[in-house]
């Protein structure tokens, strides 16, 4: 069996030019995940623009910011922002109008923003929202690390805490985790549920507790393990920076449009239908 296999993230563009390195996966290959964009420059041209109003529904984003600012209002009425090591959540569910600018003061923008999918007895739930300031991100340390409990539970050499939040979509996590080279952390999730570890920065190995070493990724990889393994063990090949997403996949059909992330191909056509007609809402510029 397959058990483990890397991504790397591919340069493009979204919103109002933003540049962005995505990782794009709508199959169920990283189920209950869709997308992970990595969102960074120095260079205030490359983000200034933002994502000015666009439509979701069906899924949760969520954006973690490692520096920069970002500012959040939408056609349910909510508004926001957080800066450095905060994190915005988005429930579309049956479809909100949203923006999200970067701040002007900012010298640069570096963070994440992941689509986390919803099965389809949420997909028309009530749209919702929430900043998580810095502030309010637990911290676990270890031997040779440290991690910062975003959303769901984890548990880092058997020392668990939970995050921020406590899930996303209908069981998903994120941890931003920090290690020192050369050192290793161990990992464990509940039984079925997957493993998938963005390596932002240096070199990181993974391997699993009954099979050893299966392999490695550098600074843009997404390592993505099966739901049969529940132990993992990381090591920082050099001082390294991962993003760890974790999540019980949904094993539903995915139909799959732009904004939209529905079951059916007539969920999506109504879901257009709904945006194009105002259902949806409205957000001006």
């Amino acid at each position: 069996m397959n058990t483990f296999h890397i991504r790397y993230a591919q340069p493009t563009e979204d919103g109002a030019g933003v540049k962005i390195r995505r990782i794009s996966e709508f199959t169920g290959a990283i189920d209950p995940f869709l997308m992970v964009d990595e969102l960074k420059s120095t260079i205030k041209d490359d983000y200034i623009g933002g994502f000015p109003p666009h439509p979701h529904r069906g899924f949760e984003t969520l954006t973690y910011l490692l520096h920069g600012g970002l500012q959040h209002r939408d056609s349910e009425g909510h508004q926001g922002g957080v800066s450095r090591g905060g994190a915005q959540w988005m429930r579309a569910g049956s479809g909100v109008v949203h923006s999200e600018m970067p701040t002007t003061d900012s010298d640069g923008l570096h963070g994440f923003q992941v689509w986390i999918n919803l099965p389809a007895t949420l997909k028309m739930s009530t749209p919702a929202y929430r900043d998580v300031q810095a502030t309010e991100i637990p911290k676990v340390s270890f031997t040779g690390g440290e991690a910062r409990l975003i959303a769901d539970r984890w548990q880092f050499n058997g020392t668990s805490g939970d995050g921020a939040m406590p899930t996303l979509g209908d069981g998903a996590g994120m941890a931003d985790v920090r290690l020192n080279a050369g050192a290793t952390v161990e990992v464990k999730l509940p039984v079925g549920y997957r493993l998938m570890a963005y390596v932002y920065a240096g070199v990181v190995s993974a391997s699993r507790q009954e099979t050893g070493v299966q392999g490695k990724a550098e600074n843009g990889g997404l390592m993505v393990f099966d739901r049969d393994e529940q132990t993992f063990r990381l090591h920082s090949e050099t001082a390294s920076g991962l993003l760890l997403l974790s999540g019980k996949p949904l094993d539903e059909p995915i139909a799959h449009r732009g904004p939209f992330v529905m079951n059916t191909a007539a969920e999506l056509q109504q879901a257009i239908f709904d945006y194009q007609s105002g259902a949806m809402g409205r957000l001006n510029p």
